[in-house]
C-alpha cells in the first residue's frame, strides 16, 4: 500500500458544501441567502441576542448582586460521612468519588465538622475547618492540606 492509494473509509467524508458555484450546484446565484435584507448582505446579520430592536431578555430581567466568577467552588463533606472508611485508609477526592459519596471534585474538597469520627484516617483535602481539623485528630487521625 502506498500513501497515494489510501482513501477515507466508505462514507465517513462528505464532499465540502459550496455556496454559489453557478445553477448546477443547486445552490448558486444568492446563495442560500434570499434576496436582499439583511441576512443577504456581506457581513450581514445581528449580534446573539438583539431581537429586533424589541427590549431584549437579557435585560427585562432583573440582576442582583455580585457574582465573583474567580470564586473557588468546593465539594462539601461532613466529618460523619468519613465513618464508612476502613480503619486506617487514606481518603480524598479520588476515594470519596469511588464510594459515590461526592458526585463532581469542583475545585476541590472541604472538609466540615459536623458528625462524629471513630476511626483513625489519613484525609487529604484542600481546607478543613477547624473543628473536623479537631475530630479528626481527636480520633487517632492525620489531615494533609492538598492544592
Amino acid at each position: 500500500m502506498k500513501l497515494h492509494e489510501l482513501s477515507p473509509a466508505e462514507g465517513s467524508a462528505a464532499e465540502r458544501y459550496r455556496k454559489g458555484r453557478g445553477p448546477g450546484s443547486g445552490n448558486g446565484k444568492t446563495a442560500g441567502k434570499g434576496h436582499k435584507g439583511q441576512n443577504a448582505r456581506s457581513g450581514g446579520g445581528v449580534r446573539p441576542g438583539f431581537e429586533g430592536g424589541q427590549f431584549p431578555l437579557y435585560r427585562r430581567h432583573p440582576k442582583r448582586g455580585f457574582k465573583n466568577h474567580f470564586a473557588k467552588h468546593y465539594a462539601t463533606i461532613n466529618v460523619g460521612r468519613l465513618e464508612t472508611f476502613e480503619n486506617g485508609s487514606v481518603v480524598n477526592l479520588e476515594a470519596l468519588i469511588e464510594a459515590g459519596i461526592i458526585k463532581k471534585p469542583f475545585d476541590g474538597l472541604k472538609v466540615l465538622g459536623i458528625g462524629e469520627l471513630t476511626k483513625n484516617l489519613t484525609v487529604e483535602a484542600a481546607i478543613f475547618s477547624a473543628q473536623a481539623k479537631e475530630k479528626i485528630e481527636a480520633a487517632g487521625g492525620k489531615t494533609e492540606v492538598t492544592e
